[in-house]
């Protein structure tokens, strides 16, 4: 399938949705960064970084208006969407100044349970097979990511726009929760209280720990394995103590399932879906997160997904809206 990338596309005087939405978040967290900022480590570099993604932005804007194409409208969206590493790790410089709620969570899981699950799952399949099933699984989330959203700009260009809104909003939901809702996981938070403490099910509040401590436990599995060591690479150059409820690998994930449903190709999904399966477990398994956090990223997805939805709908209404009343003017 040829894609065209040269191919005149309509020119939108305007911003797109997904800049819109991603302006919005940054406008959002620089008031809060107004409010926190003398308990803060560097508020005005992360001002001024948001002012370079709003310039860089309109430039990118302008550049669409001169040359409208395919190419540029996916130069557009593709910065946008790079941008979720940049905002991943940005909620933890809010979430850390936050009382941590993990004790609640590990309280829970005992509770509900009766053990805690990221410690006995990984006890329960030890072997490299499964290791290295999981971890591949975990891997994955990235180029599940750029899979369904890469398939719609060849095959579905017309519902492009819509799946990269849908993609970067929802992600903005879990961030927003992220930056409110402070779980580390038991990745950082079993290794602060002594896992003596865990095996007692003695489950302390850590207060502002995490917000001078970064420590990470390696994960289980076997450490000489191709993709334990590309999740464990990963971890270390990216994770942050936050982000752990709900768990966005499974909420996300369960987004880009529902995303690659509604393509009505029948391939796409039966790939997808064992990596699906295996980074679900992964979450556990690797102990990123709690099992409270995957079955809550599972359910919430459903929600997040139509909140997106209903915010793309918006906007066209919106568009449609301002076009009437310049053709009535």
């Amino acid at each position: 399938m040829a894609l065209n990338l040269l191919q005149r596309t309509e020119t939108r005087r305007g911003l797109f949705p997904i800049e819109v939405v991603s302006l919005a978040y940054g406008a959002l967290t620089t008031v809060l960064i107004l409010f926190l900022h003398e308990r803060m480590d560097h508020p005005l570099t992360m001002v001024l970084e948001r002012i370079g993604i709003a310039v860089i932005t309109v430039l990118l804007l302008l550049i669409y208006q001169r040359y409208s194409c395919k190419l540029t409208s996916f130069l557009r969206t593709l910065f946008q969407l790079g941008l979720l590493a940049y905002w991943y790790p940005d909620t933890y410089e809010f979430n850390r100044l936050f009382p941590n709620l993990d004790h609640l969570f590990a309280h829970s899981e005992q509770v509900l349970f009766g053990c805690q699950p990221a410690i006995e799952f990984s006890r329960l399949l030890p072997s490299v097979g499964w290791s290295e099933a999981f971890n591949l699984g975990y891997f994955s989330y990235y180029p599940m990511i750029a899979a369904v959203v890469l398939f719609y700009f060849i095959a579905r260009y017309r519902e492009f726009d819509r799946t990269a809104f849908v993609v970067l909003t929802s992600f903005f939901i879990y961030y927003l929760i992220y930056i409110f809702v402070p779980v580390a996981g038991p990745q950082y938070y079993f290794p602060a209280i002594g896992l003596d403490e865990v095996a007692l099910g003695h489950f302390r509040a850590v207060g502002d720990y995490f917000n001078h401590h970064s420590e990470l436990l390696s994960a289980p599995g076997d450490a000489q394995g191709f993709f334990y060591g590309l999740v464990e690479m990963s971890q270390q150059a990216g994770e942050r103590p936050t982000a752990a409820f709900p768990s966005s690998h499974v909420g996300m994930s369960t987004i880009l399932m529902l995303l690659a449903l509604r393509t009505r190709n029948r391939v796409l999904p039966l790939v997808l879906l064992p990596f699906y399966v295996l980074l679900c477990c992964a979450t556990v398994y690797i102990q990123a997160h709690y099992l409270i956090d995957a079955l809550c990223g599972f359910v919430s997805a459903f929600v997040v997904y139509a909140l997106a939805v209903s915010a793309y709908r918006f906007f066209l209404l919106r568009g449609a809206s301002l076009r009437e009343v310049k053709v009535e003017s």
